[in-house]
């Protein structure tokens, strides 16, 4: 797919100076290189650290692990879905306490570039209660094999059901959204919305034979322009409002998970 001039490589990884703080690791968010890819997959990770989260109580701890939909591009992060997933989770049993949301997952990553940020990131030295996958976007994107889609995003899932301790009930996969329904994608609607059909198809018979759960957000996506207010000021990405939609849709399903 050819880039447009207002949207330069607008799914690409980036790469950037690493910013180190005591519980905030972010990674990945600094000025891009317009023509030359990263050698090493660039890292976010938000609200995770190694040597602290292990030792904050008998609290639940969720991982969200994916790319741009994942971090929240252009929107604040307190709408960023794992976030509002969190605070629903929150609201409706204040028995159950939750860690904030830890989040790996930067714009532009593909399967193979999460696989690798998960590494640096090092997220296997802890046992986590809650782990989620939204991944394909830029696989499809890129014009990358749907084939090598599907291989990696099964490794991905068998990572993720190792990292809650072998617990696969307590895996969720969220489909791929269609930004063929944005101002970005308009005007090449159709056959990015059949693209990515392929991949969510992919996703969801890889994700059912693995016996995870798995949440189709992508008619919410398909939405816009009906349904106002959907897409981020980049008209590109989800809007916050888009994303509180996801999680009202499936954040019954999380909980009956966790239970």
């Amino acid at each position: 797919m050819k880039h447009t001039t207002a949207f330069q490589n607008p799914l690409r990884p980036c790469r950037a100076l690493a910013m180190l703080a005591s519980l905030f690791i972010t990674f990945g968010l600094g000025a891009c290189q317009k023509d030359t890819p990263p050698t090493e997959p660039d890292v976010t990770v938000v609200g995770y650290d190694a040597d602290t989260l292990v030792l904050q109580g008998n609290t639940m701890r969720y991982l969200a692990l994916g790319d741009s939909y994942t971090i929240g591009e252009s929107v604040p992060a307190a709408e960023r879905w794992p976030n509002q997933l969190v605070d629903s989770l929150r609201a409706r049993n204040a028995a159950t306490v939750w860690n904030d949301a830890a989040i790996v997952a930067t714009t532009g990553w593909t399967t193979a570039n999460l696989s690798n940020g998960m590494d640096a990131a090092q997220v296997d030295t802890a046992t986590w209660d809650l782990v989620s996958l939204l991944i394909g976007v830029n696989n499809q994107y890129q014009g990358l094999p749907v084939d090598d889609y599907a291989n990696e995003f099964s490794v991905l899932l068998d990572r993720a059901v190792s990292l809650t301790g072998g617990r696969s009930d307590r895996v969720f996969v969220v489909s791929i959204p269609d930004y063929g329904y944005t101002p970005f994608g308009a005007s090449n609607q159709s056959s990015i919305s059949a693209a990515l059909q392929t991949f969510n198809d992919t996703c969801l018979a890889r994700t059912q034979a693995a016996g995870i759960a798995h949440f189709n957000i992508t008619p919410i996506s398909q939405q816009h322009p009906d349904t106002p207010g959907l897409v981020a000021p980049d008209g590109l990405h989800p809007s916050g409002l888009q994303y509180s939609l996801w999680v009202e849709s499936f954040v019954k399903g999380v909980q009956e998970l966790v239970e």
